[in-house]
């Protein structure tokens, strides 16, 4: 039986070979830098959201590819495996949260502190409830000590949700953590824009 591929998914034909990408590679990155400007949201000064999509997994697979010398099939496909799952699938937003302080102290005492912050991510449209992620599907990224400082994060959109943004509504982000508390006002016209080209 025939092995259908989910339409947001990559594939190998959506590949650039390590010939044709060394070709492609700087124009490849000026257009992604440029598209994920418009998708990257920041909640207060350290935590922000890089919202992923087919054209940021093609990016990061083009890249391991690169720097890693992989030309055989099942090394590609193995990439494409690991990378197909944060792409969003038409229902649902997919991020990376990073949570960026700078000094390696200051950064350790905040980390032991916003345990659990990645579950108090949540996302809004219009006059719904907010939604709050299933997080880090792929392993745990918690321990007892800390939280770590990069999470993936899927917001699961209802019908609704996903039709009032299709039609204007505005979304709006924050985060709800005892150590770590902020909001967005409505996203910018370019992010919201950017974001609803994910829903079917």
């Amino acid at each position: 039986m025939e092995t259908v591929t989910p339409m947001a998914h990559l594939t190998r034909d959506d590949l650039y070979s390590l010939e044709q990408y060394a070709t492609e590679r700087q124009a490849m990155r000026e257009r992604v830098m440029r598209h994920k400007q418009a998708r990257r949201v920041d909640l207060g000064d350290a935590v922000s959201l890089y919202f992923e999509d087919k054209l940021t997994m093609q990016y990061q697979i083009q890249e391991m590819l690169r720097v890693e010398r992989i030309f055989e099939p099942d090394a590609i496909q193995e990439e494409l495996d690991a990378y197909n799952p944060l792409i969003p699938d038409g229902q649902n937003w997919k991020a990376t949260m990073m949570i960026q302080i700078e000094d390696v102290e200051a950064r350790r005492k905040a980390l032991a502190r916003m345990q659990g912050i990645e579950d108090a991510i949540w996302i809004r449209v219009g006059d719904h409830d907010p939604v709050t992620p299933i997080a880090d599907e792929d392993l745990e990224r918690d321990s007892e000590e800390k939280t770590s400082s990069v999470h993936f994060l899927r917001f699961e959109l209802t019908p609704e949700m996903a039709s009032a943004a299709k039609a204007g509504e505005p979304i709006q982000l924050g985060v709800d953590h005892p150590e770590y508390k902020a909001e967005t006002g409505p996203l910018p016209d370019a992010t919201r824009a950017s974001l609803v080209e994910d829903l079917d």
